[in-house]
């Protein structure tokens, strides 16, 4: 086993989102300041950040799920064909490139007609922050046990907060905070007196990919899917309940809690898998299990939310507004063509750097662990399709190379 020791090693656990999600009118449905600060940045009227790109700019009543109603049966095996054009396209896109790329797309622009193509789709690679999809659709699962009634859910998740806890320590990564009144919105790490209500929660875990979010958003299933109306407990009874429950058990309700609903929609769990919190706090009271991922499994939850099967159509549309990107882009999103295109996305990346003469070691430009995942839905135009890009290529700055290829995979789907 290699060690892990080096005297110089950096180890950045910093699976991030591409992300800002939900659209900039959902402040009132759902709660999430941001939103209106964000909202106001771009109108000028605060400070902040350059004005959001055209595809940044769709209100929810544009946002639909693209395969329901028209292609509800649709899924992809072994067995489902390649589509011979996007198929040699995407091998032009990767053959000079580096063979840890694996990739799975599906071009929906005819719902009716999906058009596939892939390589080495099922390459399993760590997950990392592309497994908070899998919290978000824990949390989804979890409502819809405990409230049937969709406004019984909408109020649920506005109306309950949620006080930040011990389980968002380590996470140096920032989220955006605005009340109203403010100068700005203002970026900062998550404390424990931070208070919002789960809606928030869930944006900052997929939005900014908070590894703080996504802990607490994962505790919080736990304990809905554990106490369902009786849910949020007082402070007392939570601690006991943590404390005097085996932590096999707790670790048998952290993963039943995600693993259900995929089960449910179908999705294979022996190649789709978060197993393992996302800060040391929450993993030394909750002990993980092993994490894993591959393009065509991802694809495939990405087909279920377009079917509307993910726990059921509102749950689904409701997880695709939370990825919508809206906000200045960067990674994959933030590739020129796609500019006026609408972006549901979600990244995630992990590297290592090690002393090496020579080499100076960077964010996303690991020399012994350079992990880059993108999980994007784009809508371009008349042009709708689902990509998946997984790749591990050391020495090179991954998220500017995500950004190129995005831009190369929108011409040949354009180009047909």
């Amino acid at each position: 086993m290699r060690a892990r020791s080096l005297a110089v090693a950096a180890l950045w656990w910093a699976f991030s989102s591409g992300a800002y999600g939900y659209p900039l009118d959902g402040a009132g449905k759902t709660g999430i300041r941001r939103l209106v600060g964000y909202r106001l940045v771009h109108e000028g009227k605060i400070k902040g950040t350059a004005k959001l790109p055209p595809g940044a700019l769709l209100s929810s009543d544009q946002i639909a799920l693209r395969l329901k109603g028209a292609n509800d049966s649709f899924d992809i095996d072994a067995k489902t064909p390649r589509d011979p054009y996007l198929q040699e396209g995407i091998q032009k896109i990767f053959g000079g490139r580096d063979p840890s790329y694996a990739v799975a797309m599906l071009d929906i622009s005819d719902a009716r007609k999906p058009l596939y193509a892939a390589l080495r789709e099922n390459d399993k690679k760590i997950p990392g922050s592309v497994g908070k999809l899998l919290v978000a659709t824990g949390m989804f699962d979890a409502l819809a046990r405990a409230y049937p009634a969709i406004e019984a859910r909408e109020k649920f998740l506005r109306e309950t907060q949620i006080t930040a806890d011990n389980f968002i320590f380590r996470d140096g990564k920032t989220v955006p905070i605005y009340n109203q009144g403010d100068p700005a919105v203002v970026n900062r790490v998550l404390a424990l007196s931070d208070r919002f209500n789960l809606w928030e929660w869930m944006d900052h875990m997929l939005s900014q990919s908070s590894n703080a979010a996504g802990s607490e958003v994962w505790k919080q299933v736990m304990l809905l899917r554990q106490f369902g109306t009786r849910y949020p407990l007082p402070k007392e009874q939570e601690a006991a309940f943590f404390r005097e429950t085996p932590k096999p058990a707790l670790s048998k309700l952290a993963l039943d809690a995600l693993e259900a609903p995929v089960l449910a929609a179908g999705l294979d769990t022996g190649r789709l898998r978060l197993g393992t919190f996302f800060t040391r706090n929450a993993s030394a009271v909750i002990p993980g299990a092993a994490s894993y991922a591959c393009p065509s499994e991802l694809l495939r939850w990405l087909v279920k939310m377009e079917q509307g099967k993910l726990v059921d159509p509102w749950s689904s549309l409701e997880l695709k507004k939370l990825l919508y990107f809206a906000r200045p882009r960067y990674r994959y999103a933030s590739a020129p063509a796609l500019n006026k295109a609408a972006v549901f996305f979600k990244s995630g990346s992990l590297f290592e750097c090690a002393p090496e003469p020579g080499f100076k070691c960077g964010q996303y430009k690991g020399n012994q662990l350079n992990l880059m995942h993108s999980v994007a839905v784009v809508e371009s135009g008349k042009k709708v399709y689902l990509v998946v890009i997984m790749s591990n290529v050391l020495k090179i700055n991954s998220a500017v190379e995500h950004q190129t290829i995005a831009g190369e995979i929108e011409r040949l789907v354009q180009g047909r």
